[in-house]
């Protein structure tokens, strides 16, 4: 269960081609914008307009993807992961092994030639929704991560408690209440056979 990517309790990033990726598909998304203002009006004003503001958004565009970038990161423990980003609102999340039912990797046309993937990881609580719990961006060994995470959900290390202290050595919750039932069973009988 250990990678030469992805070792266990260290942050890693996704790849720096992430910014690429985002700002490809920012222009290309302008690119188009700016293709259907033109088929309504080409007069030099106009045009000369959208080209400024096409600019100052790009620009803008650029500043936030590299803001956003640096505050991206991402932990593997030996029970959960967690993950933090945002520029101006931030999202933490932690989620146990144990919760993890889908790992699909994704990758689109401007991704493979980055050769980068994206991991949508979905868990328990949010199976059935449109949108995964975690989105593991920008990921240069995607498939090696999806197996390391899968082997931690199969090999029953999720068994923490999800805060990062769960012992992973220790036996699953119900396994140690059933051996208390067990000895307050076995005292019960032997008060009743005392009583015979």
């Amino acid at each position: 269960m250990t990678s030469d990517h992805f070792p266990l309790n260290t942050l890693f990033k996704p790849s720096p081609a992430l910014v690429t990726w985002f700002m490809v598909n920012f222009l290309l998304l302008e690119l188009v914008m700016f293709g259907f203002f033109l088929l309504f009006d080409q007069s030099t004003g106009v045009v000369g307009v959208i080209l400024v503001f096409a600019a100052v958004l790009t620009v803008l565009f650029f500043v936030w993807v590299k803001l956003y970038y640096d505050s991206m990161w991402y932990e593997l423990r030996d029970d959960e992961m967690s993950w933090k980003r945002g520029v101006w609102f931030r999202k933490t999340g932690i989620v146990p092994y144990n919760r993890i039912t889908n790992l699909d990797v994704r990758q689109g046309p401007v991704m493979r030639a980055l050769r980068i993937s994206t991991l949508s990881i979905q868990t328990a609580g949010y199976s059935g929704q449109a949108v995964p719990e975690i989105r593991i961006e920008a990921i240069v060994h995607a498939e090696e991560l999806r197996e390391l995470i899968r082997t931690m959900v199969r090999s029953g290390s999720g068994r923490g408690d999800g805060t990062g202290t769960g012992d992973p050595e220790a036996p699953p919750a119900e396994s140690a209440l059933s051996l208390q039932i067990l000895e307050e069973l076995k005292r019960i009988r032997m008060l009743l056979e005392r009583g015979r």
